[in-house]
């Protein structure tokens, strides 16, 4: 079944009108040529789409059927049509942009903050993965950017520096945990009480991950949503948690929290910018990595 978009057209006037003359005349159609389209528009379908009167037209039963899909796939046009125009006049662009959860609490805000003030036509849709599916999906055409840790799979990506990422726990000040410590090891800590972020947050399930290569599960005195109620819990003494050194190195100086950095050499991550092409990005979201590449 092929149709065209002046078939529909047509089909639409004709419709309005209750005429084929009048429908052609809307169209900007020869008569015969309209007859004709309507023809071919029933011999295809193999069924009766107008009666004919003395007086004019009326719909049939699939003709009223198929008025109500012509007009869908008219506002449909329409509606892509005034998006687009959008788009060449420079009025709205979308970029989608992928980050692990140290990238999202830390550097990215405040560089997001400046480009979005500084490019007020321009959106950004930022969502938080782990590493290891930031470089898949973006592999897979799913995102513009992404921004994941270097043990990820990054081959099949071109990579920027963005920054270094250092995990730590935190305890609050009078906790008993290793006290005096300056770093201490993952495979020390897996025993504690923890604070942790809910079910599916990238870094969270970054240390779960690392807890079951070590055969331990983690004992989670409560998961919550944000790190701003993970330090919350911690310093009030419920647990310790493991975090991205700098998105707490503020909050420790207010809330009495011992920062210990891990000594395992997973915990100093470095972050890169990636793309599948940096050369194919649209100019807005190349705009975007190269104020993301000068943190690198």
């Amino acid at each position: 079944m092929r149709f065209d978009l002046v078939d529909l057209r047509l089909f639409l006037h004709i419709a309005e009108s209750g005429s084929i003359t009048a429908g052609a005349d809307r169209s900007g159609l020869a008569l015969a040529s309209a007859s004709a389209r309507i023809k071919g528009m029933e011999e295809m379908l193999g069924v009766l789409l107008v009666e004919r009167k003395r007086r004019g037209v009326t719909l049939s039963s699939a003709g009223h059927t198929l008025l109500h899909h012509a007009r869908t796939i008219q506002n449909q046009i329409e509606a892509m049509a005034g998006d687009l125009s959008e788009h060449a006049g420079g009025v709205r662009a979308r970029i989608r942009l992928l980050a692990n959860t140290a990238a999202a609490t830390q550097s990215l805000p405040k560089l997001l903050s400046t480009f979005l003030v500084a490019n007020p036509h321009i959106d950004v849709d930022l969502e938080e993965h782990p590493s290891h599916l930031i470089a898949e999906k973006l592999v897979n055409g799913y995102a513009d950017l992404g921004i994941a840790a270097s043990w990820a799979d990054l081959s099949n990506l071109e990579q920027r520096p963005f920054c270094t990422d250092r995990l730590a726990i935190i305890a609050a000040h009078n906790s008993p945990f290793a006290p005096g410590a300056r770093s201490i090891r993952f495979e020390d800590a897996v025993n504690e009480p923890f604070i942790g972020l809910n079910i599916g947050n990238a870094l969270q399930e970054h240390i779960i991950r690392r807890a079951a290569q070590l055969g331990r599960h983690l004992n989670f005195r409560v998961r919550v949503t944000t790190l701003e109620t993970v330090v919350q819990l911690v310093s009030n003494n419920v647990g310790i948690a493991i975090v991205p050194e700098g998105a707490t190195r503020k909050a420790s100086r207010t809330r009495k929290l011992r920062i210990v950095p891990l000594s395992n050499d997973w915990a100093t991550r470095r972050l890169c910018l990636c793309a599948r092409r940096f050369s194919d990005l649209t100019p807005q979201a190349a705009r975007l990595a190269d104020i993301l590449s000068q943190t690198g």
